[in-house]
């Protein structure tokens, strides 16, 4: 059974939360979530594959060129670092950074990464307990 870890849900709230920025207007507010997402999302391929798609918006609601170039550049990437494995942890996803350059994760997402890996570890009810 698929269980939803604290990661997943603090990826879901931050995409979430981004998304109503983005609705108000403010997409300062907006694109620092999603860079928040992005860390706590990178590590499966659907999210983090979301994120830039969500980052190229914010960038086109700003009319920035220089960000939805690099969000489509990342858009391309992002399955090909999932294949091989190079993915720069802790890169915020933003075109202000290397696309290939890890960073140092905050403490607060470290926390939630390592809490949601722990309870992906654990075992949980399976089809056969539910039965």
């Amino acid at each position: 059974m698929n269980r939803t870890t604290s990661a997943a849900l603090a990826y879901q709230q931050a995409m979430q939360n981004a998304k109503d920025r983005l609705k108000d207007g403010d997409t300062a507010a907006a694109f620092a979530l999603l860079e928040r997402a992005h860390v706590l999302g990178q590590r499966q391929l659907w999210p983090h594959w979301v994120v830039h798609v969500w980052m190229l918006r914010v960038a086109l609601a700003r009319s920035d060129a220089r960000e939805a170039i690099g969000q489509l550049w990342r858009l391309f990437l992002t399955p090909f670092g999932h294949l091989t494995g190079r993915l720069p942890l802790g890169n915020t996803g933003g075109a202000n950074v290397s696309p290939f350059a890890p960073m140092e994760i905050p403490v607060e997402l470290r926390a939630i990464m390592q809490a949601g890996e722990d309870q992906a570890k654990q075992p949980g009810p399976t089809r056969d307990h539910l039965s």
